[in-house]
């Protein structure tokens, strides 16, 4: 659909008043007081286009004053410390790869998640009494993504927590770095590190914590969605009476995986390459950030796990009573011949009635009690690790690694 508010055009009003005109559609990520000073600034429109230009600008922002500063002060390259600017590989990918993906990661998921309350009203899943629950779920979750107060927290608590403590106490290297020097029991700023400090990295620590802050508008959405009576049907083919389509929302957040990937793999190589780590000593956080991305990615879509087990438990039971009335007359008609009936048996529509039945129970016996399949789970899972897959080569050559494939898929 293509109007002028989507081009952004000058007749174009706010998206998010449009939206709240329109309460079946949804967007997790078209609001906000950011949203807003980008729209000023013609760095999007209504629609989130313009998404080059934002990633470069954004980008360039956090990363090219790092990189002139490093140069001035005689740290972009060399030996005269321990991690030049140009061998700071985590750097590079937090503001070139990880970034950039959290950027993209907003127009696919306003793009796929729009229809979200509209699916649930197409496919009849809310009863007519409760769709007004639904419109005021929505609307509660625009205001909460549009909330200036929020947003405000969000940067204090970055500037507050993760610039002052976890960068400066936890995950800086403890080495003479382009940004810093160790100096009695602390250290000292760069030129270049004041700016990585206070500027870029804030500006990445926001971005990231506002997609946290998506996620817990996105699971209270759902969450209040799963306190409505749903209408599910347990013999649909989906095998999750009806919610199959939710699975489809969890693909959308596939860029925010790969941005929290590279994050790990960027981390990894700084300590691979300057501490002499190597590859193997980080299995465990590999599978740490593996499972807490599912977590915050599938976890929200267990709310409806309660109403799946019932509605599986109740298809089950109805069923289960109306196969058994059936087979009953299907074997006194044509085993015991109960029915005295000259009807031949091939063609005859009770057969196809009773595999009909069977193919419906058995879609009951496989319903899931989460909307989402393994194989999506899975696909998340290797979204979030392929960033980390080149480091592989720091373990052994890539002729040797291609042989090892081959060995294994030949």
């Amino acid at each position: 659909r293509s109007t002028n508010t989507d081009r952004g055009g000058p007749s174009a009003g706010a998206a998010g008043d449009r939206l709240a005109r329109h309460p079946a559609e949804f967007s997790l990520v078209l609001g906000g007081p950011l949203y807003q000073l980008l729209r000023r600034a013609r760095l999007t429109d209504d629609a989130l286009m313009l998404q080059r230009r934002r990633i470069v600008v954004i980008s360039l922002v956090a990363w090219l004053p790092l990189l002139v500063l490093a140069a001035l002060g005689g740290r972009l390259l060399g030996t005269e410390v321990a991690v030049p600017f140009l061998m700071d590989v985590d750097v590079h990918v937090k503001f070139l790869l990880a970034m950039p993906l959290l950027i993209v990661a907003e127009l696919v998921v306003h793009q796929r998640m729009r229809t979200l309350a509209i699916a649930f009203r197409e496919r009849d899943l809310i009863p007519e009494a409760a769709v007004q629950r639904l419109d005021a779920a929505v609307a509660s979750a625009y205001r909460l993504r549009n909330s200036v107060t929020a947003e405000v927290l969000l940067l204090a608590f970055v500037y507050v927590v993760g610039v002052t403590i976890i960068w400066r106490q936890y995950t800086g290297l403890d080495t003479a770095t382009w940004y810093a020097t160790p100096a009695g029991g602390g250290s000292s700023l760069t030129l270049a590190g004041v700016w990585y400090g206070y500027v870029s990295l804030p500006i990445f620590q926001f971005l990231l914590c506002r997609w946290y802050f998506r996620i817990f508008i996105w699971t209270r959405l759902l969450w209040q969605v799963s306190r409505i009576e749903l209408r599910l049907v347990p013999t649909h083919p989906d095998r999750v009476g009806g919610l199959g389509f939710l699975a489809a929302t969890s693909h959308a957040f596939i860029p925010l995986l790969m941005a929290h990937g590279a994050l790990l793999a960027g981390n990894l190589a700084n300590q691979i390459f300057h501490t002499g780590a190597t590859l193997t000593q980080f299995r465990l956080e590999i599978l740490l950030l593996v499972l807490f991305m599912m977590f915050l990615v599938v976890g929200p879509l267990l709310v409806f796990a309660p109403q799946l087990a019932r509605a599986r438990r109740t298809g089950l039971r109805e069923y289960g009573t109306l196969a058994q009335r059936y087979v009953r007359d299907f074997d006194t008609k044509w085993v015991r011949g109960g029915s005295g009936s000259d009807e031949p048996m091939l063609g005859s529509g009770d057969m196809q009635s009773l595999a009909d039945l069977g193919t419906s129970f058995a879609v009951i016996q496989d319903m899931r009690v989460v909307p989402v399949t393994k194989q999506a789970m899975f696909q998340l899972a290797v979204a979030t690790v392929a960033p980390v897959v080149p480091l592989l080569l720091t373990l052994m050559p890539l002729e040797e690694l291609l042989k090892k494939l081959l060995g294994i898929l030949f």
